[in-house]
């Protein structure tokens, strides 16, 4: 049997380039070799953003609209919403009936997050269990590859352990091992060198403009010990140079020799990388500016992703239950 790739993503804002290079990018392959089931998890995103819910719906249609821009194919991979599949629920509440409260509090992702969100309130069941949907969301469609970062190892087997779990209890073989694509991210920080977030307003959306562009690029965080336009530059201490590593590669010796050699200025260092996302990104952008015209067909992907997703969750539960209930 071929083997099944499950991956969401939580519409929680705008899509940008870290989502672009750390995600989309691997999914683009994936969908040419593998059955995808791509899914906005937007169960996922009220759980931490509960207290802004209104924001949901139009962030489902802009991530849509980015992933179909992308190029994520609805003809190879299968788009959908999490919410409009129910069964995502019903099998996280039966998981949850046999997963341990200790493994979910030794999740080191729900720690660090406790510790590092201050502005919302996390503490609550839902987030606590937020690995249980997750294991039903990969479950659900039995996938055995799922893409990830190396952070997200715990979660993947904790996914493993919850299956083994139903799979000794039950008596059954219902669900197989998933197995994790670690997905090699290039180094991408923010705007200002912190992680890109929509926290810290420091990202490059999918969606700006070019006047967007360049005036964030413009701004960008660069060499801190180049002081002077004189003064020689570091390039492997820059977070510009990093940009021209992932989105320009075959302008990165020229950029270090003027950086080195102090023949250009960081202004137009950073004018000329603002050349190269703008160029970069028009293509994504001309797909974008049709679909954001036809919301209509990207409803209907959704709707035709929802239908093939059904036809598979539906037989995994009917399965689940005449084993927990025979």
């Amino acid at each position: 049997m071929r083997k099944i790739v499950f991956s969401g993503m939580r519409p929680t804002g705008k899509l940008h380039l870290g989502h672009l290079v750390g995600a989309l990018s691997n999914w683009l392959e994936l969908q040419q070799k593998y059955p995808c089931i791509f899914s906005i998890v937007d169960w996922h995103a009220f759980m931490g953003e509960y207290e802004q819910s209104h924001d949901i719906n139009a962030n489902i249609m802009d991530m849509a609209i980015d992933w179909l821009a992308c190029g994520i194919d609805p003809d190879k991979s299968t788009l959908f919403v999490q919410s409009q599949v129910p069964e995502h629920l019903e099998l996280a509440m039966i998981l949850g009936c046999l997963t341990p409260l200790g493994w979910l509090e030794r999740n080191p992702t729900y720690k660090e997050q406790l510790r590092e969100i201050t502005t919302r309130d996390l503490q609550t069941f839902a987030f606590l269990g937020y690995p249980v949907l997750q294991a039903a969301d990969i479950l659900l469609y039995k996938a055995n590859l799922v893409p990830i970062g190396e952070d997200q190892l715990p979660h993947l087997e904790l996914t493993r352990e919850i299956s083994r779990r139903f799979n000794h209890i039950f008596k059954k073989e219902v669900f197989t091992d998933c197995e994790a694509i670690l997905t090699q991210t290039p180094r991408l920080l923010g705007l200002d060198g912190r992680k890109m977030s929509k926290s810290y307003q420091n990202a490059i959306n999918l969606s700006d403009s070019k006047d967007d562009i360049e005036k964030k690029v413009k701004m960008m965080f660069t060499d801190p010990k180049r002081i002077k336009l004189s003064d020689p530059g570091h390039p492997e201490e820059c977070n510009v140079y990093t940009y021209y590593e992932v989105f320009a590669p075959g302008q990165k010796e020229a950029v270090y020799e003027w950086c080195t050699k102090a023949q250009k200025g960081c202004t137009d260092c950073k004018k000329i990388l603002a050349e190269h996302l703008v160029k970069y990104l028009e293509p994504i952008r001309e797909k974008r500016e049709k679909l954001v015209k036809d919301k209509d067909r990207v409803r209907d992907i959704l709707e035709a992703g929802r239908k093939k997703a059904s036809v598979m969750a539906k037989k995994t539960i009917e399965e689940v239950k005449e084993v927990i209930f025979k």
